[in-house]
C-alpha cells in the first residue's frame, strides 16, 4: 500500500511540473494538416462531376444544337479535351497555374511532371490530399477550351482544334488561373475574388470564342434560316447535365464538406432557376412563344453568372444576380444579329457576357458574412471591391484576346483553320472522321467511301 500511495504521489508531482510548458507549446505550436476522408470523399466527388459536365453535359449541349453531318465532330470537341488536358495537366499545366510562384505572373515548373504532388495536403486545400487537389483543377482546365468549341462549330478543321486546345490551355487558362487562384498571384494579391471560375474559365472562354468567330470567318450560308438545331432532346439532355454537374463546379470549390459548400449549393441552384425563369418570360415578351432553347440558355446563363459570386453571397443576392444574368445573356446572344458575327452557340452571348456580369456583380453583393475569407461588395460598404473587380475581369479580357489572336493566327498561317469549302458543305462527321452519328442517313451509310474530290479552294 505504501509503495502505491508513494507512486501516485510522484505521478501526480510530474504531472503538474510538467503540464504547463505542455500546454504552452501546444498553444503556440501551429495546427498541422490533417487528412479528412469526410473531405476528400467530397473533392474528389465533385471532380467527377466537373468532368461529366464536358463529356456527356456538353458535349450533348452543343451537339444537338448543330446540324446533323456535324454532330459527332461536334461532341468529339469536348470528348477529345478530356484525353489533351489531362496530359498537358500532369506534364507542366498543373505546374504553371498553381506551382510556386514566379512574379505573380506564372507558377514555376517545380511541380512539372507532378513531382512533389504527392498524398501530403497542400496550402490550397489543407484537408485533402494534394492530387485531389490537383485532379479537382484540371476538370477546370477540361472544361474551358471546350467552351470556345461552340463559337466555331462546324467549320474548323479537327487538326487545327488539337493544336488550338493545347495551345490555348497553356497559354491562356494556365497563367490566368494563376493570377486569379494561385499563391502569390497578382489578381489575387489585388483582392480580385472568383468562387469557382467566372473569369478564369468563362470570360476568357467567351471573349476567345469572340476572337476565334471574326478570324474564322461565318459559315457557308449562315443567315439563310436552314441552320437549326438537329436535336433539341439531346441539348436539354445536355442542360440538365450541366445544372447537374455545376454543383460539383461551384460548392465543390469549398474544397471541404462544410456550410460554405451548402451555401454554395444553395446559391447556384437559385440563380440558374431564377435566370431561366427572366430568360423564358423575356422571350415569351418579345417574340410571342417561349422556346425550350432559350428555356435551357438561360438555365446556363444564371449558373455562368453566378460562379464567381456562388461562394461569397447570399440566396437573395443569387437571386437577384440569376434574374438579371437571364435578361442580360439574352440580350447578348441577339448582338451577333446587328452585328453579324457567326457565334455559332451563343458562347460569346452566354459564357462572355455573364462572366464578365457575374464578376462584376460579385462587386455588388459579396459579403464577409458569408465567407470571411472573401470581401464586402458595394452593397456592404466597400465600393472599392467593385473596382477591383473590374479590374480583375479587363485584364484578362485583353490578355485572353490577344494570346487567343496570335495563336490562331499562326495556326492559319501554318496548317490552316478551315475546312474546304466542299467538306464543310458535306459535313464535319464524314470529312474530318469518315463517320456519321446516325447509322443510316441519306447523307452518309456506315461502309460507304469518301466522296469524291474536294474543291481546293477554302471560302473566303
Amino acid at each position: 500500500m505504501q509503495i502505491a500511495k508513494r507512486l501516485a504521489q510522484h505521478a501526480l508531482a510530474l504531472a503538474l511540473t510538467t503540464a504547463a510548458p505542455v500546454g504552452a507549446a501546444s498553444a503556440q505550436a501551429p495546427a498541422t494538416p490533417r487528412i479528412d476522408s469526410g473531405d476528400t470523399a467530397f473533392v474528389l466527388l465533385c471532380a467527377a462531376l466537373v468532368l461529366m459536365m464536358t463529356a456527356p453535359g456538353l458535349a450533348l449541349f452543343y451537339g444537338g444544337m448543330v446540324q446533323k453531318k456535324n454532330a459527332l465532330t461536334t461532341i468529339m470537341h469536348s470528348f477529345i479535351c478530356m484525353a489533351l488536358v489531362s496530359v498537358q495537366w500532369v506534364l507542366i499545366g498543373y505546374s504553371l497555374a498553381f506551382g510556386p510562384d514566379k512574379g505573380g505572373i506564372i507558377g514555376g515548373l517545380e511541380w512539372a511532371g507532378l513531382r512533389g504532388v504527392g498524398t501530403d495536403p497542400v496550402a490550397y486545400a489543407p484537408t485533402v490530399p494534394h492530387q485531389a487537389f490537383m485532379m479537382f483543377q484540371l476538370m477546370f482546365a477540361i472544361i474551358t477550351p471546350a467552351l470556345i468549341t461552340g463559337a466555331f462549330a462546324e467549320r474548323m478543321k479537327f487538326s487545327a482544334y488539337i493544336v488550338f486546345a493545347l495551345a490555348w490551355t497553356t497559354f491562356v487558362y494556365d497563367p490566368v488561373a494563376h493570377w486569379v487562384w494561385a499563391e502569390g498571384g497578382w489578381l489575387r494579391g489585388l483582392g480580385a475574388i472568383d468562387f469557382a471560375g467566372g473569369t478564369v474559365v468563362h470570360l476568357t472562354s467567351g471573349v476567345s470564342a469572340l476572337v476565334a468567330v471574326f478570324i474564322i470567318g461565318s459559315r457557308q450560308g449562315w443567315g439563310d434560316g436552314r441552320m437549326v438545331p438537329h436535336s433539341l432532346p439531346l441539348t436539354i439532355t445536355g442542360a440538365g447535365l450541366l445544372w447537374f454537374g455545376w454543383f460539383g463546379f461551384n460548392a465543390g470549390s469549398a474544397l471541404s464538406a462544410g456550410t460554405l459548400a451548402a451555401s454554395t449549393f444553395v446559391t447556384t441552384n437559385t440563380a440558374a432557376a431564377a435566370a431561366m425563369l427572366t430568360w423564358m418570360l423575356t422571350e415569351w415578351t418579345v417574340r410571342g412563344t417561349p422556346s425550350v432553347m432559350g428555356s435551357a440558355s438561360g438555365a446556363v446563363a444564371g449558373l455562368v453568372a453566378i460562379t464567381p459570386a456562388s461562394g461569397f453571397v447570399t440566396p437573395m443576392s443569387a437571386l437577384v444576380i440569376g434574374a438579371i444574368a437571364g435578361v442580360v445573356c439574352f440580350g447578348a446572344c441577339h448582338v451577333k444579329v446587328r452585328f453579324r458575327y457567326d457565334d455559332t452557340l451563343d458562347v460569346v452571348g452566354v459564357h462572355g457576357a455573364g462572366g464578365l456580369l457575374g464578376a462584376l456583380l460579385t462587386g455588388v453583393f459579396a459579403s464577409k458574412a458569408v465567407n470571411a475569407a472573401g470581401a464586402d461588395g458595394l452593397l456592404y460598404g466597400n465600393p472599392g471591391q467593385f473596382a477591383t473587380q473590374a479590374l480583375g475581369a479587363l485584364a484578362p479580357l485583353l490578355y485572353a484576346a490577344l494570346v487567343t489572336t496570335i495563336i490562331l493566327k499562326v495556326i492559319d498561317a501554318t496548317i490552316g483553320l478551315r475546312v474546304h469549302a466542299d467538306d464543310e458543305a458535306r459535313g464535319l462527321d464524314l470529312t474530318q472522321h469518315a463517320e456519321a452519328a446516325y447509322a443510316m442517313t441519306r447523307e452518309f451509310n456506315i461502309g460507304d467511301s469518301l466522296p469524291g474530290p474536294r474543291s481546293p479552294t477554302p471560302p473566303p
